[in-house]
C-alpha cells in the first residue's frame, strides 16, 4: 500500500505534536543532528511544521572535513533554524589514541572507525541538549535502514523519539516533498560520509528492492538479490529488536512482523 504525501505529513505532524505535549512543556525543543541528507532534512522540516522553527535546533557534526556540509548549512538556512557546528575530530582522535594506547595496538579496526563517530555524534547531541536544558533528541533513521541493520547501536540508532522509524526510504521522500523541502536534498543518495560509497552500493541492493522484499513482493526483485536481502533482514534480528523508542507509525503500516 502506498501513502499519500499530504496525508502522511498530517499524521507525522500530529505524532510530533503529541509526543512533545506528553514529553515536555510548551517550550521544549527538538534537537536534530543535521547531515544534509534526506532523513535529517525531513525530520527537521517535520519538527518545524509541528512545533515552529523557534523550537528546532540543528547540530552539524563533521569529523574533520565534511565535503557536503554545505548541504547541511543550506538546510538550516532554508528552514531558518538555530544551529551549531561541533567538529568531533578532536574527540574521535582522542578516544582512538586512548584506546590504542591502553590496548597496545597500532591501529583501530573498521568497526571502530565506522561506529565510533556515530556514537560520538549522539553524545554530542545529548551534550547540546544538556546545555539547552529543555529539549529532546531525534533519532532520524528510517525503516529501510533498520531492516538492513544499517545503523549504529547507541549511535544514530539512539534518541528520544523516532519520526521516520516506520517509513521506507520512498516514503521519507514523499514526506520530505510534502513538507516543501528542496528536491535535491530529499532525493540525495544516502551515504555514511566516511567511505565514499552510497549506502546502496555498500549493501549490494537498493532500498526499493529491500522494500519490495519486506512487503512480500520478492518476485519483483532478481532472485539472487531477493535472497541476499532476506538473509540480511534475518541476520540482524538481534540488532533491530533492541530499538524501543517512541516512534511514528503511519496508519497504513502493519508493523507486527517487523517488531
Amino acid at each position: 500500500m502506498t501513502s499519500n504525501g499530504n496525508a502522511l505529513k498530517k499524521e507525522a505532524v500530529d505524532f510530533v505534536r503529541e509526543y512533545f505535549a506528553k514529553n515536555g512543556n510548551g517550550g521544549t525543543r527538538a534537537v536534530i543532528g543535521i547531515s544534509g541528507g534526506k532523513d535529517s532534512s525531513t525530520v527537521a522540516a517535520l519538527c518545524c511544521e509541528a512545533l515552529g522553527k523557534d523550537r528546532v535546533v540543528g547540530v552539524l557534526m563533521p569529523n574533520g572535513v565534511q565535503k557536503d556540509i554545505s548541504d547541511s548549512h543550506r538546510l538550516c538556512d532554508f528552514l531558518g533554524i538555530e544551529n551549531y557546528t561541533v567538529n568531533i575530530a578532536g574527540a574521535y582522535e582522542g578516544i582512538s589514541e586512548a584506546v590504542k594506547s591502553a590496548m597496545g595496538k597500532d591501529s583501530t579496526p573498521d568497526q571502530f572507525n565506522t561506529n565510533t563517530p556515530s556514537r560520538l555524534r549522539m553524545a554530542t547531541l545529548y551534550g547540546v541538549t544538556a546545555m539547552l536544558g529543555n529539549a529532546r533528541v531525534s533519532c532520524n533513521g528510517n525503516l529501510s535502514e533498520r531492516l538492513a541493520g544499517f545503523f549504529t547501536l547507541w549511535g544514530d540508532g539512539a534518541g528520544d523519539f523516532a519520526p521516520l522509524a516506520w517509513l521506507f526510504v520512498r516514503e521519507v521522500v514523499e514526506l520530505g516533498l510534502a513538507l516543501g523541502l528542496p528536491e535535491d536534498l530529499v532525493r540525495k543518495a544516502p551515504s555514511d560520509g566516511m567511505c565514499g560509497m552510497t549506502d546502496e552500493a555498500k549493501l549490494g541492493f537498493t532500498y526499493d528492492e529491500l522494500e519490495a522484499v519486506a512487503l512480500g513482493k520478492a518476485d519483483c526483485v532478481p532472485s539472487e538479490k531477493a535472497e541476499k536481502i532476506q538473509k540480511r533482514i534475518q541476520g540482524i534480528e538481534w540488532k533491530k529488536r533492541l530499538l524501543n523508542l517512541p516512534a511514528f507509525v503511519p496508519s497504513f503500516r502493519n508493523i507486527e512482523k517487523w517488531k
